[in-house]
């Protein structure tokens, strides 16, 4: 089995920084991409950061210049640091993953349970 297991979600005040970490952990034997994505209350879940195997990394366009993906490929890692935040940036943080499980096997995609970022004035 596999599991994504997030942490690092919490209340922050305008302009404060958290970092949040997610591990793959289980029968892993390669990871595509791995990224971070949000869902507030009301609102589609959406992509926020994602950074591929090959080291494209990809943000939504508004957290550009306030977050950073991370990732430690031999961890089965990947860190969201995120600096400058807004209330708007309250929401369900997700790490997803696509993993693959034995050589030559296909990559599914996995979510971790989610964690809450709160930001506040």
């Amino acid at each position: 089995q596999v599991q994504l297991v997030e942490s690092g979600g919490g209340l922050v005040q305008v302009g404060g920084s958290l970092r949040l970490s997610c591990v793959a952990s289980g029968r892993v034997f390669s990871i595509n991409a791995m990224g971070w994505y949000r869902q507030a209350p009301g609102n589609q879940r959406e992509l926020v950061a994602i950074s591929t195997s090959s080291g494209t990394i990809n943000y939504a366009d508004s957290v550009k210049g306030r977050f950073t993906i991370s990732r430690d490929n031999a961890k089965n890692t990947v860190n969201l640091q995120m600096n400058s935040l807004k209330r708007e940036d309250t929401a369900v943080y997700y790490c997803n993953g696509g993993i693959r499980q034995y050589n030559g096997g296909p990559y599914y995609n996995y979510w971790g349970q989610g964690t809450q970022v709160t930001v506040s004035e």
